[in-house]
């Protein structure tokens, strides 16, 4: 699976976990997990696949750069977008997969799973994470 990120996420499909780091001398929780000199403040950790739906929003027009999603803009649709807080973790901001945003509320049960960002040079699809209703 081509992901967006590395270290963003780690397995695949519906098995998916999120990387984030603890940090060695606070305690504190931060996603996604940090890279370069920071990366040695930090314990590598897998965060919990299941939450709640903190706050949200829909996006109705494309992004503007450098967001380097799909290109294709002629067949771009309205997604949400929110955060999704993981009791004792982290809050952590989304796509959220859903077709009718009315079914979304604060406070729902959500679930981690991957889902297709863009497509690379040679057409094979690129990941990134989302939250789902569970």
């Amino acid at each position: 699976m081509h992901k967006v990120a590395q270290d963003l996420f780690d397995g695949e499909g519906e098995h998916i976990v999120l990387v984030g780091g603890r940090s060695r001398v606070t305690g504190e929780i931060v996603f996604p997990y940090p890279h370069g000199a920071d990366s040695a403040l930090y314990e590598r950790i897998h965060l919990q696949r299941r939450g709640y739906l903190w706050s949200w929003t829909v996006q109705r027009f494309p992004p503007k750069p450098p967001y380097n999603g799909s290109a294709d803009l002629a067949n771009f649709r309205p997604y949400a977008v929110g955060y999704v807080e993981l009791p004792d973790e982290i809050i952590v901001e989304s796509r959220m997969v859903c077709d009718d945003f009315s079914q979304l509320a604060i406070g729902m049960p959500m679930v981690l799973t991957a889902e297709p960002y863009r497509a690379d040079a040679t057409g094979e699809p690129v990941y990134t994470f989302a939250f789902r209703p569970a």
